[in-house]
């Protein structure tokens, strides 16, 4: 069996991200392992639309470092070994860079599971990190796509989403 001792887990606040830190944490007492939560905060490039339009970079950045830092604070009190850390850029990358500088031996993550034009448009971070991670993932879904997925089950067993 394989021992995991360095787990890593992505956050964004949301409902998935949240089981998934309740997956890691349970792991990580089974295991012994530490834990590092990320956050990854992306800012919106400037689309040149004038003096007028700008985004709020400044307060958008300072919201997530502090709701990061609770979310860090909370996390030690039910588990002593975590730690955080905040990080920006592109998702997906930052998360497996932040894999690989921290060692990690697995990345436990929610995904939301988006379909059609939002996922075309937005794509997957969860999707992209398990293409490319050289370590084990473990996605969390949220209950919508958990109830989804059941129904799709359903419906193939019942031969209806045969063509």
């Amino acid at each position: 069996m394989t021992n995991f001792s360095r787990i890593l887990v992505p956050i964004d606040f949301g409902e998935t991200s949240d089981l998934a830190l309740d997956a890691a944490l349970s792991l990580a007492e089974k295991f012994a392992a530490s834990v590092t939560l990320v956050h990854v905060s992306w800012i919106p490039p400037d689309l040149g639309f004038g003096a007028n339009i700008r985004w709020p970079h400044e307060e958008m950045s300072d919201g997530a470092k502090k709701a990061f830092g609770e979310a860090v604070t909370e996390a030690k009190k039910r588990y002593g070994r975590v730690d955080g850390v905040h990080v920006g850029g592109e998702a997906w990358q930052a998360i497996l860079e932040t894999a690989e500088d921290r060692e990690s031996d697995l990345i436990v993550m929610g995904t939301h599971g988006r379909r059609g034009l939002s996922r075309l448009f937005l794509g997957s971070v969860a999707e992209k990190v398990v293409r490319m991670s050289p370590v084990p993932v473990l996605t969390i879904s949220g209950k919508p796509e958990r109830e989804a997925k059941r129904d799709a089950l359903s419906e193939l067993a019942r031969g209806e989403g045969r063509s």
